[in-house]
């Protein structure tokens, strides 16, 4: 093909006209000869190529996102620095950008556009122009890449325009070239050359020349500048190598068995995500099946959780959709996967949004739109059991999911029994010692660590307790309407940051930290919000002894960081570059650290769910991880208190203390450590 076809028509070209699906710049590297020569007579080289996109830029097209801006940015990631590292790259995009900047080659995108669907351009035509006029124009399979050129069976037929028989052939080639060139194409949009990307390979034919490696010969295929392929809406597939536990096979078969609704109540690191996307992969083939496409629809309650779901659905091949912040941001994406996906036949779409937005106007308008069944996936379930999160639950889903460890809301039996009534039956019930023991989750060893209130965090304990224990004696109830009931929540929420930000917990932490100043993969858990006595937060003091101090890699994990500083945070964590977290409540939720060895708990709220999903972060199985710890900072009040009152606040700590010792491999050791305290307080039944 290169020597005798391409080589002697572009020796004696005047111009070269070129439309393809794929092109590289190794193409016209192996036709140097011939490409210089035109060149050396001012001629010119016209392309129109497809541009070359990833599986991202192709799913990000298909969503409906600004596609001129993802191919520009498709072509700058394609001329980068890694050009400059290989001297056979930077040759043959060297020679580009020699020929873009002399004005030999100009290069144009090419899009098919039908209605709101965008595809790729694959015609394959061309045509060579000499000094007097005359053409060969021609077609066939063959791409711009050295494979189709050299390696591949491809033919190509050929007119000459001075035959009689040709004539037309040719003329209605060059024709259609012209009107692709000029925009007139139906149904083909033609985009410029993005100007940084000219400037840049132009930037490489100067470095190319500067180095010396202008001329070297043609290597192996590499650096792809513009051909692409195009995408789908995959039905997903278990990934290679995966094997479902025998109970989350179970809760799949059982969510079927309640016509595509239902509770999994597993406990926190069991899978309830890949169990949760293996039914969904099940309901996708039988709609396949029955020739019907599907849509599911992923709701959690934070923007965190939203990517990992996006990097596990990826596993199963899907391309989600993301929508959070500004509706502005995915409107018209959301609108063009669901268009798109109802023209079909068969196929599978994701969409993927948070808690918040789910609530909004704008998600809500999306959703009654939606009249085709789909499938509507609950992650941590319980945060929608308030009203407004119910009233944002799709009634006319036909299947549905709630994922959860606590599908109790606490003190609120109307919101779990709405959410129960919503989304089904439950079809799995996980418990954290059943996971332990089928080994789902890691064992862990205990370690309850009393820490007394020094003589000022004392006398305020005790003011604090009296005017608590007055307002329960008027029969004032916390979060009541009335003045009483107001006071005595503000009052307990005082005592309760009290508790939690105790300075003993501190001194007692850096004891544990020093013996374990070298290992990698600990958490740590702060009180929220400031001590009630003014001055910095738990948490800057925690991350000041912890890195400062001790000379632990650690960094803060909260909402002040972006969503791209957490997700290197948790990179940097999983390496073992970064050896602590510290957090306040950003790691309760969803969020995947199964390298995570050991958790300091230096303040918890008295919410079980809190402790459990904290629990649970720490117990998730990991190569090379046998058991994990827990070292749990309980605040113990001493002097002047009332023991009554007293009894009724430590009961709750207590009850988290005997819940996280019952499950632990040195269990005997725990009780041991706190049976004076209880003992003390009367709280040996808790």
């Amino acid at each position: 093909m290169i020597g005798d076809f391409y080589g002697p028509c572009l020796s004696v070209a005047a111009r070269y006209d070129r439309a393809v699906g794929y092109f590289t710049s190794t193409s016209l590297a192996l036709a140097a000869n011939g490409v210089q020569r035109l060149a050396a007579r001012r001629g010119a080289i016209r392309l129109v190529a497809s541009p070359h996109l990833n599986a991202e830029d192709i799913e990000q097209i298909e969503l409906g996102y600004e596609y001129r801006s993802i191919i520009a940015a498709a072509i700058s990631r394609e001329l980068g620095p890694q050009v400059e590292k290989s001297p056979a790259l930077l040759a043959r995009m060297g020679l580009l950008g020699q020929l873009v900047g002399d004005g030999t080659l100009d290069i144009r995108i090419a899009i098919v556009r039908r209605n709101d669907r965008l595809a790729l351009y694959h015609e394959k035509i061309g045509i060579f122009v000499d000094d007097q006029g005359d053409m060969v124009a021609f077609n066939g399979s063959s791409n711009e890449t050295a494979s189709a050129l050299i390696d591949n069976f491809e033919s190509v037929e050929v007119f000459q325009g001075w035959l009689p028989g040709d004539q037309a052939r040719v003329k209605r080639i060059a024709e259609d070239f012209d009107a692709l060139w000029n925009g007139t194409t139906a149904h083909v949009e033609v985009l410029d050359f993005p100007t940084l990307g000219k400037e840049r390979l132009v930037q490489l034919g100067k470095a190319a020349k500067q180095r010396g490696v202008e001329h070297l010969p043609p290597a192996s295929e590499s650096g792809v500048l513009i051909g692409g392929r195009a995408g789908s809406y995959p039905i997903p597939r278990l990934p290679a190598g995966v094997t479902l536990r025998d109970y989350q096979r179970e809760a799949v078969k059982r969510w079927f068995a309640a016509n595509g609704r239902g509770v999994f109540q597993m406990a926190t690191g069991t899978g309830k995500t890949l169990t949760a996307l293996a039914a969904m992969t099940k309901m996708a083939e039988i709609y396949e099946r029955e020739k019907k496409p599907l849509l599911a629809v992923v709701v959690a309650p934070q923007i965190d959780l939203v990517d990992q779901w996006k990097r596990e659905a990826e596993r199963f091949g899907i391309h989600a959709l993301c929508c959070y912040d500004s509706a502005a941001t995915w409107t018209q994406a959301a609108t063009a996967l669901t268009i798109g996906l109802a023209s079909r036949t068969t196929g599978f779409g994701m969409l993927i949004t948070t808690n918040a937005t789910l609530t909004r106007e704008p998600f809500q308008e999306f959703l009654q739109r939606q009249r085709a069944p789909f499938v509507f996936v609950a992650d941590e379930a319980h945060n929608l059991g308030s009203t407004a999160g119910l009233s944002a639950l799709p009634t006319f889903a036909a299947h549905r999911m709630a994922l959860t460890a606590t599908p109790e809301r606490w003190f609120d039996p109307a919101g779990t029994q709405a959410l129960a009534d919503y989304f089904g039956p439950t079809v799995i019930e996980l418990g954290l010692a059943e996971a332990i023991g089928i080994g789902a989750l890691c064992e862990y060893n205990y370690y309850p660590v009393p820490v007394a209130l020094n003589e000022d965090e004392s006398e305020s304990y005790a003011e604090l307790s009296q005017r608590i224990g007055r307002l329960f004696a008027t029969g004032a109830e916390p979060d009541g309407t009335e003045e009483g009931g107001t006071q005595l929540s503000r009052l307990l929420q005082r005592r309760a940051q009290l508790l939690a930000h105790a300075s003993g917990k501190l001194m007692a932490l850096e004891r544990r930290l020093r013996e374990r100043a070298e290992d990698p993969w600990q958490l740590l858990y702060c009180a929220e919000g400031s001590p009630p006595s003014g001055g910095p937060r738990q948490v800057d003091e925690v991350l000041r002894l912890a890195g400062a101090d001790l000379g632990i890699p650690s960094h803060t994990y909260t909402s002040t960081e972006t969503r791209e500083e957490r997700q290197s945070l948790l990179d940097r964590f999983r390496r073992g570059d970064l050896r602590a977290l510290v957090s306040m409540r950003c790691l309760d939720e969803g969020v995947d650290v199964p390298d995570a060895r050991r958790a300091y708990i230096l303040a918890s709220t008295s919410n079980p769910r809190q402790f459990i999903q904290r629990r649970g972060r720490i117990l998730r199985r990991s190569p090379d991880k046998e058991f994990a710890e827990i070292v749990d900072f309980i605040a113990v009040p001493e002097g002047h208190v009332d023991m009554k009152i007293e009894r009724q606040l430590l009961r709750r700590e207590i009850a988290r203390f005997a819940d996280f010792a019952a499950t632990a491999r040195n269990a005997g050791e725990a009780l041991a450590i706190m049976r004076p305290i209880r003992e003390t307080y009367g709280l040996m039944d808790v």
